[in-house]
């Protein structure tokens, strides 16, 4: 890693909104299957016209699912294209007029200049940059601000609310983009961002008998955004990324890494509400305890729930990953715990993409 000024600090992801086809039912799935809490509502009552959002969160994990209320609007027509999926990741920082006069300073496109909304609650000053694809970073500055959300908001307060699951935070975002496009994303994020790369695969580490990928993870300096950045490599059949693309439309975020202090007790929990996660063979669990060693956890519990298990030289890492998440095979998540690992489950690379492949296989698109 570099040690160049930081002209960006990042405190944490202060968001990640969804456009979806229909908001009301995605914030039932999101508290129903996953745990996330009520939090805050737009919409025709607070005086929109063209689109109503639901907010959600668990821990420090915040939800925004968004819908069209008209044909013709820009969120009708980035669903219309890509389907459910995340269009906005928003950053915290201590100043989003600075955040975006560096970011654009050094190439990035602006999709909105600073601006402050307020409310009785306060104020909160807001600017956004693009990112790959039609993704946008909002850069939130809201250390003024005491209201359930963003003002514009009132706080959404139903009587129905699932207890949660244990998801405590972000760990990482990934995103998948078009062939040869990774370098290119990944400079952006050095130059413009002025995020360090943690690692890199090449499709000898990701990669199966018929598919392969690679990926460059991206980082900020404090390490609290993580972008593992994916391209699509030569393989004998499609490989999951180009699914992603051709189903997506193009370049986007793939998945969520949600984490937790107990994976058991949360993928448990998720299984009981009715989310699907993708199928580890019993195999796995024949060579898994040679290559990662010694774990506080109980192995069959671990193989009972399916749950991945990797290790790296600070320690080891507890993982799983849904099916996708919607009608489109495209977005899904991944519930993380990490015992020290800083890494990114390279260890779990062949049998995840086998999972994937077999899905795959069944919809028939590998």
């Amino acid at each position: 890693m570099t040690n160049t000024a930081e002209f960006l600090p990042i405190t944490g992801t202060d968001y990640v909104e969804f456009y979806v086809g229909n908001a009301k039912q995605a914030a039932h799935y999101y508290q129903s299957a996953f745990g996330f809490q009520p939090v805050a509502y737009a919409g025709l009552e607070t005086g929109l016209k063209d689109r109503t959002s639901y907010v959600v969160r668990q821990g420090k994990i915040t939800f925004v699912l968004t819908a069209t209320l008209i044909p013709d609007s820009p969120v009708a027509e980035h669903h219309k294209k890509h389907g459910d999926g995340v269009k906005v990741i928003a950053l915290n920082v201590d100043d989003a007029a600075k955040a975006w006069a560096e970011t654009t300073g050094r190439g990035a496109r602006s999709h909105q200049e600073p601006a402050t909304m307020q409310d009785l609650h306060g104020k909160v000053v807001t600017s956004s940059i693009y990112t790959y694809g039609e993704t946008l970073h909002v850069f939130v500055e809201r250390n003024d601000y005491h209201g359930p959300f963003l003002p514009g908001f009132v706080k959404w307060d139903p009587e129905y609310k699932p207890e949660d699951t244990g998801l405590l935070f972000v760990d990482h975002i990934v995103g998948n983009v078009d062939w040869n496009e990774m370098d290119n994303v990944a400079g952006f994020y050095r130059t413009v961002m002025g995020f360090d790369q943690l690692i890199s695969f090449d499709d000898k580490d990701i990669s199966t008998e018929f598919t392969a990928l690679k990926s460059k993870v991206m980082a900020s300096k404090n390490l609290r955004i993580k972008f593992p950045i994916n391209e699509p490599a030569a393989g004998l059949k499609k490989s999951q990324i180009e699914e992603y693309l051709d189903f997506y439309i193009g370049p986007g975020p793939q998945h969520v890494a949600m984490a937790t202090n107990d994976i058991l007790a949360t993928v448990s929990a998720h299984r009981e509400r009715g989310v699907d996660f993708l199928h580890v063979p019993d195999t796995y669990y024949t060579t898994v305890t040679k290559r990662v060693g010694k774990i506080d956890e109980d192995m069959s519990k671990l193989m009972e729930q399916r749950v991945l298990i990797d290790r790296d030289e600070d320690g080891y890492l507890l993982q799983l990953f849904t099916k996708p998440v919607q009608d489109r095979p495209t977005f899904f998540f991944e519930i993380i715990q990490r015992k020290g690992a800083k890494s990114f489950g390279k260890g779990n690379f062949k049998a995840l993409f086998e999972a994937i492949e077999l899905e795959q296989g069944n919809r028939g698109t590998l």
